[in-house]
């Protein structure tokens, strides 16, 4: 492709105890009779941590290097700067990150990439599963993934398929395994890579899943190598426990169309699976709390029926009373307990399901965390299912882990519905209850998670911990916990001995893996026990999770990988992070629909963003696609942000008019949709500066057919419907809900608004100091579900509500050497633009993180239809 010609891309997966340790290999020549710049994408699991990568280039071998995080970016802040380094790792899909390198080489040269990563495999639904994602974007003459599991207990089962896999193709996997070794080789030639004869396009694009189990001829497994013990524990043929499931469900309106159809399909399919010894019940919330019956009933067929007719008939409607829906699921279960309505062997669990954020009755996220650990004791884990992006994943995320559940984010797919049984079927069959691990105290010494509120058929507990005495050959573990009809008590033993014997095969074995197993799950849980800890214990958590990274060569969220290049052809050095799971931001969520805009205004330098509640809007549906990163800006801000998914990037541009100018931002003929704003200046001009800072002090939106309308100022808001006038101040904190209207104040913050069926706006408040010499309050816009606005809307951001596309040519040194500049091809047009950036302050709200977007100059001349006095208007209505 473009001259490269990828030769060998090799994928060597060892697998040892289920920790796998997998080497991407791929091989690159530069055909061209130029330097050309050579690729290497790799889509990996987000499980996984990368532990190595290396480019040789013509013999010379150019290393990444491991580094706390923080050390990494100084040491390159100056490229970072650039917008050169940032982002060789990013969250890519469900499930996948991806690791992008790229590198220029001379005519004839060639480059290997090899990158190591390693993760332990969980066990779910029976099997252990391994996926690889497979995509050359061109045919390779030398194409191969090869799988080698040893496994001391023994494999009784392997599967190998592919997503992408045809008839032909499956009879090239090559698989076996007999007693403690499996092997899957995949080798297809040029001819069988082809998507038909004479194509040269690569039919292998998706996912190679690998899958396996091990024998048990005991409950568990106990392995000692070099001072180190891991311990997997999967009990079966034992009786399953009846179990007691409250669902907890937002019916707020925006879960109204897809949303609450997709959740009320998952549930009627739910109810399919409930056993009849089983209890369960709805609680619904939207602005107030709905349930099916006042307790736990018992899953009989009458009963079942009686649900998916209530199933049936679920709606949405009001905001988000999230903490009385899950108070009231708690308060149920105790009192089933207490009263000996559902079984004393039975294990109870709360399944919440939400979309947005609470917003009625006591909302702020750290109270409703307290008050829920309160209420639940460590008695029933709490299972947090967030659907879409418009969720506070993280207060999701932290009140499930202390509460002995977990949080799995819901995609606004198609699929929504089979993710949500998905994970229903995770936990719909429990075994044991109060599970404990117990090692010698005066043996062990940083042992892993040994206790384990519930345990799944199908699933597997694994504990690892290193000896005291690092010559110590033996162990004596006593397991105990609650089964369906008595209490489990089981005892056993394991020396090195053993071991060793199990382990003769060394050639499958990579080096100290029991000791990386170990050091691996340790940095996992001390992660996410930093999810939900403060102060001194966070502290704690992170350096000790820090030293093992560093230790161990793991690029984790606290580390990163500095990615070195030769210094010719204009290479410049990366740095590679974990992509973190990032907070629900205004941004993040407003622009992940292909061009949806945002208008910011200057101030000081700085714009802050307000994380803004999608569901503050009641009777509102949001779908969004994947989101892209977003930022927020500095020095000189563009008022107007235009995000480009497909890109992953944006374009910028401003609009310098007069302060008192009105501009048209949105405009729709059919929905009878027009959003005005007009400028206000600073308090006084300052003399040094060419261009004087403009921002919106002013918005008006109306909607001519309800004849509606809506003017917002920093001090007041006003609604004129009809001839009726109603007011309010930034003070209050107001939910009104009529006919064709829906406003949401969110007191000195922001506000929700919506005229009938079309879209939504979000205004925020951004306040400056009072006695400021300079600057004043100003407002900024934002537009959700713009696709509910008609093809024919226009005006300075809603014609960028329809796709748009551009190429950038030609990047070359600009006026200032830190920002390029390059040729934009757009709508027909050449423009020069500029490669700005703006500050990011999620990471870093005191100094903030450069990051780029194209900035298009002359008040978007050449962006915008038109000329942008073409947006001035006579009024705001």
């Amino acid at each position: 492709v473009n001259g490269i010609e990828i030769y060998s891309m090799k994928t060597d997966s060892k697998i040892t105890s289920r920790f796998a340790h997998n080497v991407i290999t791929s091989r690159a020549v530069n055909r061209g009779n130029v330097h050309k710049e050579v690729f290497f994408d790799v889509e990996l699991p987000k499980t996984a941590f990368i532990t190595n990568f290396s480019m040789t280039i013509d013999g010379v071998t150019y290393p990444g290097t491991i580094k706390e995080k923080e050390v990494a970016k100084k040491q390159y802040e100056k490229a970072v700067s650039k917008g050169q380094t940032a982002g060789l790792v990013k969250a890519s899909g469900r499930k996948t990150e991806k690791f992008t390198v790229s590198v220029n080489i001379a005519a004839a040269s060639k480059v290997t990439f090899e990158l190591t990563y390693e993760e332990l495999l969980k066990r779910q639904f029976g099997k252990y599963e391994m996926f690889i994602k497979v995509k050359p974007k061109q045919l390779v003459k030398d194409f191969e993934i090869e799988v080698n599991i040893f496994e001391p207990q023994g494999i009784t089962e392997l599967e190998a398929e592919g997503t992408f896999i045809t008839n032909e193709l499956q009879n090239i996997i090559k698989k076996s395994f007999s007693d403690k070794k499996g092997h899957i080789a995949f080798k297809p030639t040029l001819d069988q890579q082809r998507t038909c004869a004479n194509c040269s396009q690569s039919v292998l694009d998706g996912d190679f899943i690998v899958k396996y189990d091990v024998k048990r001829t005991t409950p568990d497994n106990l392995q000692i190598v070099n001072g180190y013990f891991v311990h997997f524990f999967a009990p079966t043929n034992l009786p399953k426990l009846p179990k007691n499931v409250i669902f907890v469900i937002d019916v707020s309106g925006s879960m109204a169309g897809r949303e609450i159809e997709q959740t009320r399909q998952a549930l009627l399919k739910i109810l399919d699976d409930i056993k009849e010894d089983d209890f369960f019940n709805f609680i619904l919330f939207g602005s107030y709390i709905r349930t099916w019956k006042e307790t736990l009933i018992q899953a009989t067929p009458e009963n079942l029926e009686e649900a998916r007719k209530f199933v049936r008939s679920i709606d949405t409607q009001g905001m988000t009373n999230l903490y009385d829906g899950i108070m009231k699921g708690i308060d149920m279960l105790n009192v089933a307990h207490k009263g000996n309505i559902v079984p004393k062997r039975s294990a109870s669990i709360i399944i919440m399901l939400t979309d947005g954020q609470p917003n009625v009755g006591i909302s702020d996220t750290q109270e409703i965390q307290a008050h829920v650990k309160k209420a639940i004791e460590g008695k029933y884990p709490l299972y947090n299912l967030g659907f879409g992006y418009g969720v506070d994943y993280s207060f999701l995320e932290k009140m499930a882990l202390e509460n002995k559940g977990l949080a799995r984010r819901i995609y606004p797919d198609s699929d929504a519905d089979l993710q949500l049984q998905g994970f229903y079927d995770e936990v719909s069959n429990p075994i044991l209850t109060d599970v404990e691990l117990n090692y010698p105290e005066n043996e062990i010494s940083d042992l892993t998670t040994n206790n384990f509120k519930h345990f799944y058929d199908g699933s597997e507990i694994v504990v690892a911990g290193r000896f005291r005495d690092s010559n110590q050959n033996s162990l004596t573990v006593d397991v105990i916990g609650e089964g369906a009809n008595d209490a489990l008590s089981y005892t056993t033993q394991e020396d090195a001995e053993q071991t060793a014997k199990a382990f003769q095969e060394q050639e499958y074995i990579f080096g100290d893996f029991i000791e990386r197993l170990w050091a691996y799950l340790t940095i996992e849980q001390l992660l996410e026990k930093r999810i939900a800890a403060t102060g001194e214990e966070k502290e704690n958590l992170t350096a000790e999770a820090l030293d093992l990274s560093l230790k161990y060569k793991f690029v984790t969220p606290l580390t990163s990988m500095v990615v070195t290049k030769p210094e010719d052809y204009g290479n410049q050095d990366g740095i590679a992070d974990k992509p973190i799971e990032v907070l629900n931001t205004c941004l993040k969520n407003l622009l992940s629909k292909p061009c949806m805009c945002m208008v910011c205004a200057k101030l000081l330098g700085v714009v802050e963003l307000i994380s803004i509640k999608p569901t503050f809007t009641p009777q509102v549906s949001y779908h969004y696609a994947s989101q892209p990163t977003w930022h927020t800006s500095v020095d000189g801000d563009p008022h107007f942000i235009i995000s480009v998914p497909q890109k992953k990037d944006a374009i910028c541009f401003n609009i310098n008019e007069n302060p008192g100018a009105v501009l048209n931002l949105i405009r729709d003929p059919v929905t009878g949709i027009t959003v005005n704003g007009e400028l206000i200046g600073d308090k006084k001009a300052n003399s040094s500066a060419k261009i004087q800072n403009t921002y919106f002090g002013k918005l008006g939106i109306a909607n001519k057919h309800l004849d509606l309308k809506l003017t917002v100022t920093p001090e007041k808001i006003t609604i004129q419907n009809g001839k009726e006038k109603t007011s309010f101040t930034w003070l209050d904190s107001v939910t009104l809900q009529q006919e064709g209207l829906a406003l949401i104040i969110n007191r000195k913050k922001n506000l929700v608004f919506k005229m009938g069926s079309s879209a939504s706006f979000v205004i925020v408040l951004h306040q400056v100091w009072r006695k400021h010499p300079l600057h004043q309050d100003f407002l900024g816009l934002y537009t959700l579900e713009s696709d509910k606005l008609s093809k024919q809307t226009h005006g300075l951001l809603g014609q960028f509500f329809h796709p748009i596309d551009y190429t950038i040519l030609e990047i070359h040194p600009g006026s200032d050497p830190k920002k390029p500049d390059a040729t934009m091809i757009v709508k027909n047009n050449e423009l020069i633009v500029t490669r700005g950036w703006q500050k990011d302050f999620r990471r870093d709200p005191e100094h903030g993180v450069d990051v780029p977007c194209w900035f298009v100059h002359n008040n978007g001349a050449g962006l915008i239809d038109g000329v942008h006095t073409d947006y001035i208007v006579s009024s705001l209505f």
